[in-house]
């Protein structure tokens, strides 16, 4: 399969491109690096990098940002930012990605555990990551041609604990590599509509 990875070289993003490349053909594309270069949330630039690289078997977004903070302090362009990135910058990849992918190809976008498990300063993510989830539902059933659409929602990353550690006490982490499973069952089994669990 000929599979495109947004986020490539991210942390979650390198695991999965490392446990796909064993059997498939990888895009890693970043928003600054990579093979091809977008900022999802312009759906404009998603066109163009669809239209670059041309037909493919699976799309898999391992990207997004998210702004923390405690809610008292939110403001409406802090919500703003996880929405116009990793909320609608995987729907603008999904959009996108119908009239490219396929027959019987997928779509593998990103949650989070906080949109389950909340935590302080969390609002945030916990709106998106749900947002997420509910789109991905939502468009599993209008999706032609037998594609699919997956979303995988993971745990703190053991590798992201020096970073984010002190906002998941009491949460058991999980390596990169076991959270990559979960994408290559998305992609290369036949569900969709699926949230994918790594907790």
């Amino acid at each position: 399969m000929k599979i495109i990875v947004i986020g490539a070289s991210g942390t979650v993003g390198k695991a999965v491109a490392a446990e796909l490349a064993q059997r498939h053909e990888i895009i890693a594309v970043g928003s600054k690096s990579g093979q091809f270069q977008a900022d999802m949330s312009d759906i404009v630039q998603v066109r163009a990098l669809f239209a670059q690289t041309g037909k493919v078997d699976a799309v898999v977004v391992a990207a997004g940002t998210l702004h923390f903070g405690p809610l008292s302090d939110f403001t409406p362009a802090q919500f703003q930012v996880g929405l116009n990135s990793k909320l609608m910058g995987q729907v603008n990849v999904a959009l996108v990605a119908q009239q490219h992918l396929n027959d019987g190809g997928s779509i593998t976008l990103t949650s989070g555990i906080v949109g389950d498990q909340p935590i302080r300063n969390g609002v945030g993510a916990s709106m998106v990551n749900a947002a997420v989830e509910g789109f991905a539902r939502g468009a599993a059933i209008e999706l032609p041609r037998g594609l699919r659409i997956n979303v995988v929602n993971a745990t703190v990353l053991e590798e992201s604990l020096d970073s984010y550690g002190p906002y998941f006490h009491g949460f058991e982490a999980a390596p990169a590599s076991r959270v990559a499973l979960a994408y290559s069952r998305s992609v290369e089994g036949a569900q969709t509509g699926q949230v994918y669990r790594v907790w």
